[in-house]
């Protein structure tokens, strides 16, 4: 305090002039003060806002270090993690290696014990397939059927004693066809019938038959032994059916006496009956009528059972065309068609016959036979198709045949009886139920009067549906030759 006090005692006192010009001048000098103080703070703002933006940016900057701080002690220890991790798993790998080396060792001494005990199983497995293959051939070679047997390439490795048997080979000539293909038999003559039949490149076959002697008939089929990429071979079997065919011959004998014996009576009483009717010995009355029609039917359902019976005894022995000429098939399906049109008119039913767009080529056929396959198929359709429904027929030209369809919206066909519609006497569960009557034989003949004529008969077919049958004949200029009417002249025929 008292050095304060002493100052301002020591200080020039301020003295006030009088004067006007003194007053203005410390005016101006107060003036310049003034300036210098508002310069003084606006430079003194300058720097604060200049420290505050310093502070800011060095927040910033800090903030900054922080971050990078942060990302780098996380990678630090992502990467330190990973390491330990590393480590951690290496450490198991060796471990887990060690122990396999260790496992492998047992192991292979293991395997060299089993080994050994493989080698003797496989000593024991030797003997016993070294047995079961002598029980095998002993089987073959007492087997009654003639056994061949084709390896992959198809050369012949085992022939049975049967073989030898039924086609009278010696020594010499089993042994001239052993470890050879078919081809490379030469010409031993009692085996050219098996060689044409199994051909060079061992067709598959099945139940086909050779005539090789009046008194031997032999069944062949050939077989593949294992799946196509991993053929094993071709096993070829041989069985005598002579009695069967003999049989088989007596029946078709029977049969056809039969019906030869009861064709003449039964025509004779069809005469007879249609005289009575006709009126021919006098009236008759409705009643009496009446009781003669349907003995007339019957009369007629026996003869068309019998002609039925002969069809089937003729094909069977190979005698079934008789007059094979050249004819436009247009002509024989449109009289046919025409035929049957007041029969669909009784039994309300439409028949459509289409006609070809153009003329058609000629076929070779035996004509009363093929108009007894398109009859069989329209009557079938007309027997099978209930009121209002409508039958097609129609016939065209196409690559080299000729095709005729009969297509109906009847019952159909049976999907489980399919396979069964063309064999003998079969007739479908839902066709006895609609119509009792009936042979079974109508469609047997016909494929079998088809397919004599080189064509091929087959159908399309759903329940409730309708039916299609389809049958094409090749034309004049490609018809293959017809069968002999000699059966012994064909050595090898289908079953």
């Amino acid at each position: 305090m008292e050095d304060d006090s002493q100052n301002q005692d020591q200080r020039t006192p301020f003295v006030i002039p009088d004067s006007s010009f003194a007053r203005e001048e410390l005016l101006a000098e107060l003036d310049r003060l003034n300036r210098r103080l508002a310069r003084r703070d606006f430079e003194l703002i300058q720097m604060k806002e200049q420290r505050e933006r310093e502070v800011l940016e060095l927040k910033k900057v800090k903030a900054q270090l922080e971050e990078a701080k942060g990302v780098l002690e996380i990678k630090v220890n992502a990467k330190t993690k990973e390491l330990r991790d590393f480590t951690a798993n290496l450490e198991q790998q060796i471990k887990e290696r060690t122990r396999e080396l260790s496992e492998k060792v047992d192991e292979s001494e293991n395997s060299r014990v089993a080994l050994m005990n493989m080698l003797e199983d496989m000593e024991d497995l030797r003997g016993r397939a070294q047995e079961e293959k002598e029980k095998t051939l002993a089987i073959i070679t007492n087997f009654v059927d003639g056994l061949m047997f084709f390896n992959a390439s198809d050369v012949l490795e085992i022939i049975n004693p049967q073989v030898e048997v039924y086609f009278s080979l010696d020594l010499d000539e089993s042994r001239q066809i052993l470890d050879k293909r078919v081809s490379e038999w030469g010409n031993i003559k009692e085996l050219e019938p098996l060689v044409l039949l199994l051909g060079p490149d061992l067709k598959k076959i099945f139940r086909k038959e050779i005539a090789l002697r009046e008194n031997m008939v032999l069944e062949v089929s050939a077989m593949s032994v294992g799946s196509a990429p991993s053929k094993v071979g071709t096993l070829v079997i041989i069985h005598d059916i002579t009695r069967e065919k003999t049989v088989e011959r007596m029946k078709t004998e029977f049969v056809s006496i039969a019906a030869h014996q009861l064709r003449t009576p039964i025509s004779a009483i069809k005469w007879t009956l249609r005289m009575v009717l006709d009126g021919d010995f006098g009236p008759v009355t409705n009643e009496q009528k009446d009781f003669l029609e349907k003995t007339y039917q019957s009369n007629e359902r026996m003869i068309n059972l019998i002609n039925d019976l002969l069809n089937v005894t003729r094909i069977e022995e190979g005698r079934y065309l008789y007059n094979i000429t050249a004819v436009n098939l247009e002509d024989v399906v449109g009289k046919i068609a025409e035929t049957y049109t007041e029969i669909v008119k009784h039994k309300h039913l439409t028949l459509k016959y289409q006609k070809p767009d153009k003329p058609l080529s000629q076929v070779k056929v035996d004509v009363e036979k093929i108009s007894l396959v398109v009859s069989n198929l329209i009557e079938n359709s007309i027997k099978y198709t209930p009121a209002n429904g409508t039958i097609y027929v129609a016939i065209s030209e196409d690559q080299g045949k000729i095709k005729v369809s009969v297509k109906d919206s009847g019952i159909g066909i049976l999907k489980s009886q399919e396979e069964r519609i063309f064999t003998k006497y079969f007739r479908g569960l839902n066709v006895v139920r609609m119509e009792t009557e009936g042979t079974g034989l109508g469609l047997f003949i016909s494929k079998n009067i088809v397919e004599t004529h080189g064509g091929k008969i087959w159908f399309e077919s759903e329940e409730n549906n309708g039916t299609t049958f389809f049958f094409t004949l090749p034309i004049a200029s490609l018809t293959p030759p017809m069968p002999s009417d000699d059966p012994q002249t064909a050595a090898v025929q289908k079953l």
